[in-house]
């Protein structure tokens, strides 16, 4: 190619809404990398998860989206959060167009009218075609995503490719929110690029000719891809030091100070780690604050926190913690329940806390985070060497309650032993419950021994 067209691709926007300045910096880079040869790209995660999520149903990335006027955007499981019907709203009132080959509804492409399944773009001379599929998991892991399908998605870009290369694209780029699923796309689908998102560690890779890129999560990182030369090359666009667009950082500021999420409700004295490696690593101290908070709440004998729901972050909790500070944590309109386990379904429940009981993540994740438990596992063997609750080993046949969110009973990625029929009582919104326990204790998160790994 004799020119010299760009993307500047960004996903998983997610919690960067709850900073301002975050937000803020993020938009300007993208809008300096921005220009007549080049066309801004998201694959999904962009209307939230996040405290300003919850809020405003997600309609804080309006600012963002208005100010960097994408060309296309795909969704992502959690753009479905709000509802589908927020979903259709959002997508209405943004200035780019949603590309959706693999998301149905009652028989046809979701948001039908407002969507289309790919489309052809000239960039800079050349023409390049796009292509948007979501994670076939997403109505497991989302439940208002329930009424949806979500169809093959390799299927879905087989079919997009041969259509866009018969209307002429010079290139094929896939907007991608299927994670890791990635890299079969790669091998079985003829594309340039797949644009990817859903996993949140920073990729720029080849594989089998195809090039694919991740830019991470939180509006930390954007990527550039050349789609010159030979073949398509890409780099990161880191954003802590781009320049700053006051317009969008303002805007969000106003959200926040509206909603009353500044308020300081307790102090962490050591700063609680929320990194992904910690909380996926076992027992951890963001961890049990979040399960202690559960249980005291509900008076529970055992209280389980799964690591998908901490939200991750490389900036810890320290010093004055905000109603933000605490929603950021469990970003979700998921209430706290009471469940009624036999001691059988608590071992159950405790070894599916494994990364190699369940299908989602990696093998070596630990999911689960307690309150009330002692438990010693072997990574080895996939074993319970000891389980006790308030001290005393947990018998079969006797009967415990566990406090959890609501979520856990609608998926099967995440310990599927709990069913509906196992919830007994319905109680606060998780992050109240945890902002009411920083609110009125003097939390001194530790690790305590609850969680042992051989």
């Amino acid at each position: 190619m004799g020119v010299s067209p760009r993307i500047i691709h960004y996903s998983d926007v997610e919690k960067a809404y709850d900073t301002p300045e975050r937000i803020g910096r993020f938009a300007g880079t993208v809008a300096a990398a921005d220009g007549p040869d080049a066309l801004v790209v998201g694959t999904g995660d962009n209307t939230g998860p996040g405290v300003l999520s919850l809020v405003t149903d997600g309609e804080q990335s309006l600012d963002l989206f208005t100010a960097l006027t994408p060309a296309f955007e795909t969704l992502g499981n959690h753009d479905f959060d709000h509802g589908l019907a927020m979903t259709r709203e959002i997508i209405a009132r943004s200035p780019q167009a949603w590309l959706t080959a693999n998301v149905e509804q009652d028989g046809e492409r979701f948001a039908r009218r407002l969507t289309r399944p790919w489309a052809n773009r000239t960039v800079d001379g050349v023409q390049v075609g796009f292509v948007g599929v979501t994670s076939p998991d997403t109505a497991l892991a989302n439940p208002q995503a329930t009424t949806l399908t979500f169809t093959d998605p390799f299927e879905a870009v087989s079919e997009a490719a041969t259509a866009l290369r018969d209307a002429g694209a010079e290139a094929v780029v896939v907007l991608s929110h299927l994670g890791r699923i990635d890299e079969k796309l790669a091998r079985a689908c003829d594309v340039d690029v797949i644009l990817g998102g859903h996993v949140h560690e920073r990729r720029i890779d080849r594989l089998d000719g195809t090039l694919l890129t991740r830019p991470g999560a939180n509006g930390r990182t954007v990527v550039e891809v050349d789609l010159a030369g030979p073949e398509p090359t890409a780099q990161f666009r880191e954003t802590a030091d781009g320049p700053l667009d006051d317009r969008v950082a303002a805007a969000i500021e106003d959200r926040l100070s509206a909603a009353g999420l500044h308020e300081v409700i307790g102090h962490a004295a050591d700063p609680i780690d929320r990194s992904q490696a910690t909380t996926y690593g076992g027992e951890c101290r963001l961890g049990n604050l979040v399960a202690d908070a559960y249980r005291w709440a509900t008076g529970a004998d055992v209280a389980l926190q799964n690591s998908g729901g901490l939200r991750n972050d490389t900036v810890p909790l320290d010093g004055a913690l905000t109603v933000a500070d605490m929603v950021s944590v469990v970003p979700f309109e998921e209430p706290l329940t009471v469940a009624e386990l036999t001691g059988a379904e608590l071992r159950t429940l405790c070894r599916q806390g494994s990364g190699q009981q369940v299908a989602f993540g990696e093998p070596d994740w630990w999911h689960a985070h307690f309150s009330g438990v002692e438990l010693v596992w072997n990574d080895d063997t996939q074993i319970i060497e000891r389980l006790q609750v308030d001290g005393r080993p947990v018998r079969d046949t006797e009967t415990y309650t566990l406090a959890t969110s609501n979520y856990l009973y609608y998926t099967e990625l995440e310990f599927p032993v709990l069913t509906e029929s196992h919830r007994v009582s319905v109680a606060d919104v998780q992050y109240e419950a945890l902002a009411d326990y920083v609110r009125e204790t003097d939390i001194a998160p530790a690790v305590d021994g609850r969680l042992t790994r051989r």
